[in-house]
């Protein structure tokens, strides 16, 4: 037992020192080639907002449904 904790010790200990090499992404960014308009931004947060909610309002409207036993 104490030769695995010996190895995850020598494992975790660079880690937890900070040691560790930092990544970082490389992110390059351009304007939009066509401007999103308030038509198009409501319809897309509605279609979003529908198919998250959508499912659960369901679930609630018809939950006498399902409790009943049959």
């Amino acid at each position: 037992m104490s030769g695995l904790l010996r190895t995850v010790a020598s494992r975790a200990a660079p880690v937890l020192r900070g040691h560790t090499v930092t990544q970082r992404a490389n992110v390059y960014t351009r304007p939009a080639k066509e401007k999103i308009g308030a038509v198009e931004s409501v319809v897309g947060l509605g279609m979003f907002s529908l198919a998250i909610l959508g499912p659960s309002g369901w679930i609630l409207c018809h939950l006498e449904d399902y409790k009943k036993k049959e």
